[in-house]
């Protein structure tokens, strides 16, 4: 039984070695790493390294996001540490995957006007996951349920993992959706001409918050070793400007 014992482990942690870590932690001051995704016409945010972790304010409806020059990552886990400190709206909290040139799958902590036929506008917070074009309106939906927004000034970890076409996605380790099958929608009338989104890089993003975000995380058999690997969310005072490329 021992023999067995020692043999398990050695293989749990050779399975760990093969697959590569991307860690960004914010303490080096630049931001080369990331592009951002803005909506069609939409002037670009402002990305700020305060105390060695992200900030960035938006007062819009639409979600802003930072995202992954890599976007040849197949099967992954992306996380990260994310603070909200002021809310200005109707808005959202969004963690992506599988980001394809304007091509996202989104998951979010939101609450959106829910507008019903024959009956008034109502506001919900929940989590919603969908993927679509980024440029585009349209989007289809993988899961939505009742769930309460994030708590401001308070440090909470989303995590969204992917393997092929399902998808599982959990608010401070605790399961949220998944696992979620993504319907396959290659050659299907009237629903626009979406990828297989296979592979992709990762994201992260706001709508109507001033938020921080730290210790993002990426760790699969396709992802690059990269960063540095002292994860903690507290730094010293210091304050850099990226200067990011979008598309």
């Amino acid at each position: 039984m021992q023999f067995v014992n020692v043999v398990v482990i050695l293989f749990l942690i050779t399975a760990s070695a093969s697959a590569g870590t991307f860690i960004e932690t914010f303490k080096d001051g630049d931001l080369e790493e990331w592009q951002e995704l803005v909506r069609l016409d939409r002037a670009p945010g402002v990305w700020e390294i305060v105390d060695d972790e992200l900030q960035t304010v938006s007062r819009e409806t639409f979600v802003r996001l930072l995202t992954t020059v890599d976007s040849t990552w197949e099967n992954y886990t992306v996380e990260f540490d994310v603070k909200p400190l002021n809310k200005h709206g109707i808005g959202a909290i969004t963690i992506a995957a599988r980001v394809q040139e304007t091509w996202v799958v989104l998951c979010s902590i939101e609450d959106p006007v829910e507008l019903v036929a024959g009956k008034l506008p109502r506001q919900r917070e929940r989590v919603s996951c969908i993927y679509g074009d980024f440029h585009d309106v349209t989007f289809v939906r993988l899961h939505a349920e009742p769930h309460p927004l994030l708590k401001l000034n308070k440090w909470t970890h989303l995590k969204l993992r992917v393997h092929d076409n399902i998808f599982t996605f959990s608010v401070n380790e605790k399961q949220v959706m998944g696992p979620t099958k993504m319907s396959n929608l290659i050659g299907v009338p009237d629903v626009g001409h979406f990828p297989e989104f296979r592979t992709g890089g990762v994201g992260f993003g706001i709508a109507n918050y001033t938020a921080r975000f730290d210790n993002i995380i990426v760790t699969g058999d396709s992802v690059p070793n990269s960063g540095g690997f002292d994860v903690t969310p507290q730094g010293k005072l210091t304050t850099t400007w990226g200067q990011l490329k979008q598309f």
